[in-house]
């Protein structure tokens, strides 16, 4: 059985919205792994005059929890508090 967790983020952009959605996924992707889906909650923009200046995504974005690495934190953890 695997574990999953949601994190809503929002991401922008001076281009369209889809680059905002790559590049946020992308971005996220650095720090968070097993990434597996995406939802589009929401896309706004902010306009200057008739023209949009800026896109803005809201994404809700899944990945599996990785048990090794929870072991691994929770073992660092009970190292960690033997030196106290």
């Amino acid at each position: 059985m695997s574990s999953k967790k949601h994190i809503k983020i929002t991401g922008t952009s001076n281009i369209s919205w889809k680059d905002a959605i790559v590049k946020t996924i992308s971005e996220a992707s650095e720090t968070l792994q097993n990434l597996s889906t995406v939802v589009i909650l929401e896309q706004r923009a902010k306009l200057q005059g008739d023209k949009i200046q800026e896109y803005y995504v809201d994404l809700d974005l899944e990945f599996e929890i990785d048990k090794n690495l929870q072991t691994l934190q929770e073992t660092q953890s009970e190292f960690s508090n033997l030196d106290e």
